[in-house]
């Protein structure tokens, strides 16, 4: 038998695995990791902040739909990371990190950058672990990924004491190929789901979604992130092929049906369009896939869709009946299920029945929603107290760009640079610029937008923009972000330099938080507190300080040309109203289709 170190024996694990990028800062209590890795022929990318390999490392799997990988040292490195795994955690991204500890005989003890990761990691991860022996690596990691990836993904966390990464340890004779033989192994014991619904039920369990949508007269379906992949989406293509009904999706279930979709109505919501919140409440029957009926969406919940049967696939059976009562519901693979239902609903010969007839023309009398008018028009603040002080910085007379038509615009304005909709992919920061994107971007694929929904963390759009760029090199990725967010992790645009990835930043500048300055204005009377920037740094500055190509949309002609039609990352600044507000806007104990239009 061959020994190896802890080290060793991790980046070898990795390597079988295919893991080929691994994002990460190094630290003491990670070193002897580090320097095996500097070894070995996988790309580190070096962040500036940990929570950015945390987000680089879901930039990527949010992409391929595989688990990526960030490292950090012990006490604050580790801590770090927590926010990006929290955020992971919160929108199923599978993600392994890991830490570095210090050595087991300190631990305890208030040793140098000592903190416990595995405590602070362990409500917030799907697994946490801390490994006491070398030994123990070699199960370990092969379990981390088959964990991360299996059911409902989510990230996991393995903790490494540094004396475990440097000690020697006896391998199997089949070590080279023991990560697909652990992984795999895993995967057939568990099936990948707990509590998942029993194989000789799921025929008929089956059999009762048809009858449950054959009977319906006016059915929706409703997608959320579950079913954001690219064979599930393939399989609710055919799906709405055999039983044509109003699509609605949660913010990010957004690409799971193609906007341009006559089915599509949009998404629900707080910030939904009206004709989506109104077909989800005049229903008979919503047939929700793979969401979970978050407050955000929903609203106050006995308004959210007061007159329909609800059934529900999820791949999590924590989610069904956690909110709304399902009549019917199945714990399963998205896509597998829907195999099976679209069998189902071809032998029954849906696609020429008089339920179908109901259905296209319960579809035709939705249709006319789609041209309710919801968004007023673009506000130009040309005033000298836009926000109630002088010190905004807002010039008399000067006026802004409508945020809406400037992002709807993207996919036409980058067309001209030979860019189509199939070559972008779009990440958001959290805030308004967050909500028109959604609302206006016309997302055309799944995986096509990557934004942070449950958690909402600001920071989230550049590192994770970075990772989905070294996911897809071929493609360009447009960063929307505000002037709030983008200030969370900017250190990152020293990182996207270094890379020369075809990454292109877009700020919308308003000089304030843009979501909390509109809930002040709408919910507490126009009390505008620590909500408007006193300074606003010159960011296209910025931007040019870090070797970025800085670029003024609202002064420059050529923008558009600097922005997509060159090589290597941009970073473009837009001018907005503080006054402009995202609407709909559905006020707190108010129904979705009660908004602020």
């Amino acid at each position: 038998m061959k020994k190896l170190t802890g080290s060793q024996i991790i980046i070898s694990l990795l390597k079988q695995n295919g893991i080929n990028t691994v994002a990460g800062i190094p630290g003491g209590s990670i070193l002897p990791l580090y320097d095996e890795l500097g070894k070995s022929d996988i790309q580190h990318v070096l962040v500036r902040q940990e929570q950015a390999a945390g987000f680089i490392a879901q930039g990527i799997s949010r992409v391929t739909g595989k688990a990526a990988v960030c490292m950090a040292t012990s006490g604050p490195g580790a801590m770090n990371l927590l926010t990006a795994i929290a955020d992971a955690r919160c929108d199923s991204v599978p993600i392994v990190a890991i830490t570095g500890q210090v050595n087991l005989s300190l631990i305890g003890t208030d040793a140098f950058q000592e903190a416990d990761t595995f405590g602070l990691s362990f409500p917030i991860t799907k697994h946490s672990m801390m490994v006491k022996s070398a030994k123990e690596l070699i199960r370990a990691v092969p379990l981390a990924f088959a964990i991360a990836e299996s059911g409902r993904p989510g990230p996991v966390l393995i903790d490494v004491p540094r004396n475990v990464q440097a000690e020697l340890c006896e391998v199997p004779d089949d070590f080279d190929n023991c990560f697909s033989k652990i992984y795999d192994e895993y995967v057939k014991n568990h099936k990948g789901i707990k509590f998942k619904t029993e194989d000789e039920k799921i025929s008929s369990v089956i059999d009762n979604f048809a009858s449950k949508i054959l009977n319906s007269k006016r059915p929706v379906l409703y997608v959320g992130g579950g079913a954001n992949s690219p064979e599930s989406s393939c399989a609710i293509k055919k799906f709405l092929s055999l039983c044509n009904m109003p699509v609605v999706s949660s913010l990010m279930g957004i690409g799971v049906v193609s906007v341009k979709d006559e089915n599509f109505f949009g998404m629900v919501g707080m910030h939904g369009s009206y004709a989506a919140n109104r077909v989800m409440y005049d229903s008979d029957l919503v047939f929700a896939v793979g969401v979970r009926f978050d407050d955000r969406a929903t609203g106050v919940v006995e308004k959210f869709c007061p007159n329909a049967e609800i059934i529900h696939i999820d791949i999590d059976a924590a989610e069904i009946n956690k909110i709304l009562p399902s009549a019917v519901s199945l714990v399963e693979d998205c896509a597998f299920a829907f195999e099976s239902l679209n069998s189902a609903l071809e032998k029954a010969g849906i696609a020429n029945s008089k339920s179908n007839d109901d259905k296209k023309e319960w579809l035709k009398k939705c249709l006319p929603l789609k041209n309710e008018k919801e968004v007023t028009l673009p506000m130009n603040c040309d005033t000298a107290n836009c926000c109630g002080k002088r010190t905004c910085g807002v010039k008399d007379g000067e006026k802004f760009r409508d945020p809406r038509c400037f992002i709807a615009s993207l996919p036409s304005v980058a067309s001209k640079f030979g860019l189509g909709e199939d070559d972008i992919i779009v990440t958001t920061d959290v805030g308004q610029h967050q909500m028109w994107t959604a609302q206006f971007y016309p997302v055309k694929n799944s995986r096509q937008l990557l934004t942070s929904g449950s958690l909402g963390t600001m920071g989230f759009g550049l590192p994770a923009a970075i990772g989905a760029a070294i996911a897809a090199p071929d493609k360009r990725v447009i960063c929307i972000s505000g002037d709030g967010s983008i200030m969370m992790n900017i250190q990152e645009l020293a990182t996207l330099s270094e890379l020369n990835l075809n990454v292109t930043v877009i700020v919308l500048d308003n000089g304030c938080l843009g979501m909390v300055r509109q809930q002040q204005e709408y919910l507490f009377n126009k009390n505008y507190s620590a909500s408007t920037y006193k300074f606003r740094p010159d960011l296209l500055k910025i931007a040019s300080g870090f070797g970025i190509r800085d670029i003024d949309a609202d002064t420059d002609e050529n923008w558009a040309q600097k922005a997509f039609g060159e090589a290597g990352p941009a970073f473009v600044r837009v001018k907005i109203a503080r006054s402009e507000t995202v609407l709909p806007f559905v006020k707190s104990g108010c129904a979705n289709i009660d908004a602020l239009r």
